[in-house]
């Protein structure tokens, strides 16, 4: 018997005057089967809800790295970079996290980074992150647009989504939002 395949997501963090977006899709699909369209894979976390986090990946183990990282928050306050690094850390030594199968963007007022379980922490240098199956399409429409006057980061971030759900099975528009 074939092993089924859980496939989901496209997270994208798009950074412009000032503002922060982080939105991520709702679809969750098994094999050809679509099992969910209204998943919420982006958070707020911290202490007073100023970070935020979208996951790709399997979801138990996402929101056990999102546990994780707020631990490390809370050891490290108003550190991001510190705490993503130390989690980052753990993440690749630890015999249990490492098996875990998730990628992460998160961002804050000053940083936006990607965190992946081989011990990445990405800061990428135009502060747009595009995560999941149709990450890299929704990626590549920001970066079309971000020179637009016309457009702010979430305008930015709701037609990138589009185009991605567009193209990738695996995305749909049910699209939920976060800005800082």
């Amino acid at each position: 018997m074939k092993k089924q395949i859980w496939r989901s997501t496209t997270i994208l963090a798009i950074r412009k005057d000032d503002v922060v977006v982080l939105a991520g899709d709702g679809q969750v699909s098994l094999g050809p089967t679509v099992m969910k369209s209204n998943a919420r894979k982006v958070r707020r976390i911290g202490k007073d809800n100023n970070i935020l986090i979208g996951f790709a990946g399997a979801t138990a183990d996402a929101f056990t790295l999102m546990e994780r990282l707020e631990a490390k928050l809370e050891a490290h306050p108003g550190q991001l970079m510190r705490a993503c690094v130390e989690l980052a850390k753990d993440w690749r030594t630890d015999k249990y996290l490492r098996r875990l199968e998730a990628m992460m963007a998160v961002c804050d007022k000053e940083n936006s980074l990607i965190l992946s379980g081989t011990g990445d922490v990405v800061e990428p240098e135009d502060g747009i992150i595009g995560i999941g199956s149709g990450g890299n399409y929704a990626l590549a429409a920001a970066r079309a647009l971000i020179d637009r006057n016309d457009m702010d980061a979430e305008a930015i971030a709701r037609k990138s989504m589009k185009v991605a759900a567009d193209i990738c099975v695996y995305t749909n528009e049910n699209v939920v939002i976060e800005k800082l």
